[in-house]
């Protein structure tokens, strides 16, 4: 039988874990890390993977694990950050020569990282890191077999060193060059050399691979701005999560809290219903919606309140269970979520108006815009719209706003119900002949609001958001969240 949990700081924390990867222990980020079908192609012995994914769908997370494992099997992976790269690419001279910028200045950075890695001296090897055109597979392991006798490693850095000479690879890894974008011209065109630079090296040097890692809205402004990226577009790796796998997620962080293993292919093949019930020592099964009424399983609430984003579900728990915890309560109940409902959904409207202002500034006009009018609310609207009432309804809006992108093109109606289905602001729904409601998020079909073809779906802001949106009408919301689950 399971121990009762008492929820203080630290316990919560091992529970649900770190909001980024960063700052989890590797040993407790293995425990309970979830390989999706991302994970096997982010890793394949491929050249260049690209991986693309919205903030918080764990791509830092992906990365740390998959180095770990690299190190595991004596492979040798080398971490790149945005701290080591801060001046490469940044000058103003011609796009040519930021590739070569880039191209000299990532050399230099491996040599020396890699070098580092065997106790060898890097400052011994500067000047011919940073000569242009160095075969750099070739040189490091000539350079590494003849020093390796005289240099001290210990037992995993021997074994690395072994696979290395006999492999001849190196896996790159370049986390969060996200860090400080604002979608400029500089920005797109730095970021675009930098795809074009690594492509040129690791056709240059069998045996070098790089795994980067982009925000969505950061990849979208690149692949658009600069058609040399439709080279780099077959390693493009979209990190998607279903809300069967955000459940599994949230089941193995639990288990393997209480000690427990799971088997995730069964989880992941279980109905949502039977295998919910795996939760139930740390958070109730049932969510009791406004005033008593509205009971629906809990998983169903928690699934539908996440985009599709596994760091929506751990902050929403988190939450939860420092209400919880202010209550000395042993679970997590409806009433503990209730009550963070609202600081959720401004967290999650705030993280939105940060994560794509520099694609629209005036990105908060608009989701604020969205707010149902008085008259909405009066004909039992609001939240869930028709193409024609959402192009309406944005008409009106543009009437105060004069919405434009940063590339400097005023937004139609369209392009902007477009724009808030891809940063997952709005879903589309459709009603099927069974009566029941079938949902679509930007990353499961990318062309419902493009072109003049009309797929018959209508448009509903996600629940996550509409807290922040109607904080004066929360009842409102409440009354209605056994029609809007998602799960």
């Amino acid at each position: 039988m399971s121990k009762t949990i008492e929820f203080n700081d630290e316990t919560i924390q091992q529970l649900f874990g770190y909001e980024d990867a960063e700052s989890e222990p590797i040993a407790r980020l293995k425990e309970y890390f979830f390989k999706t079908s991302t994970y096997e192609r982010v890793r394949a012995d491929l050249p260049v993977r690209i991986l693309v994914g919205h903030k918080g769908t764990g791509k830092s997370a992906l990365f740390k694990v998959a180095m770990s494992e690299d190190r595991d099997k004596g492979n040798l992976p080398i971490m790149i950050r945005p701290d080591d790269i801060a001046e490469l690419g940044r000058s103003d001279e011609n796009f040519l020569l930021k590739i070569k910028q880039w191209k000299r200045g990532l050399t230099k950075i491996i040599g020396e990282k890699v070098l580092s890695e065997f106790n060898v001296n890097p400052e011994v090897y500067s000047s011919k890191l940073g000569q242009f055109g160095l075969k750099l597979i070739s040189f490091l392991s000539e350079t590494i077999n003849v020093v390796k006798d005289n240099v001290n490693m210990d037992g995993s850095q021997a074994m690395m060193c072994e696979t290395f000479l006999k492999s001849h690879k190196i896996i790159v890894y370049l986390d969060d060059l996200d860090r400080g974008w604002e979608g400029k011209v500089d920005d797109i065109s730095r970021i675009s050399a930098l795809l074009n630079s690594i492509r040129d090296m690791a056709n240059e040097n069998p045996g070098l691979q790089f795994k980067v890692s982009l925000r969505s809205d950061v990849y979208y402004l690149v692949r658009t701005s600069d058609e040399s990226t439709d080279k780099i577009e077959g390693a493009v790796v979209w990190y998607k999560w279903t809300l069967q796998e955000i459940l599994v997620m949230l089941i193995k962080r639990v288990q393997s809290f209480q000690g427990k293993s799971v088997d995730e292919e069964t989880l992941l093949t279980s109905p949502q219903r039977h295998i919910s019930s795996l939760l139930d020592d740390v958070i109730e099964h049932k969510f009791y919606g406004w005033k008593g009424r509205d009971e629906v399983p809990m998983y169903q609430v928690l699934l539908s309140m996440t985009r599709k984003r596994p760091r929506d579900i751990v902050k929403l728990c988190t939450m939860a269970a420092h209400e919880a915890q202010s209550h000395h309560a042993s679970k997590i109940n409806s009433d503990h979520f209730q009550a963070v409902f609202e600081d959720f959904s401004q967290g999650r409207i705030q993280d939105t108006i940060n994560e794509y202002r520099s694609e629209l500034p005036l990105i908060s006009d608009l989701l604020f815009g969205m707010r149902p009018t008085t008259k909405e609310r009066e004909a039992g609207k609001g939240f869930i719209y028709t193409t024609a009432e959402l192009k309406k309804k944005l008409n009106n809006l543009k009437q105060n706003k004069n919405f434009i992108f940063k590339n400097g093109r005023a937004a139609t109606p369209e392009e902007l119900i477009n724009f808030m289905y891809k940063i997952n602001f709005l879903n589309a729904r459709k009603t099927l002949e069974d009566g029941k409601v079938q949902r679509k998020f930007f990353e499961e079909n990318r062309y419902l609001m493009t072109g003049s073809v009309d797929f018959g779906y209508d448009w509903e802001v996600h629940l996550a958001f509409r807290w922040a949106l109607q904080p004066e009408r929360i009842d409102d919301i409440l009354r209605s969240i056994s029609s809007n689950l998602m799960a």
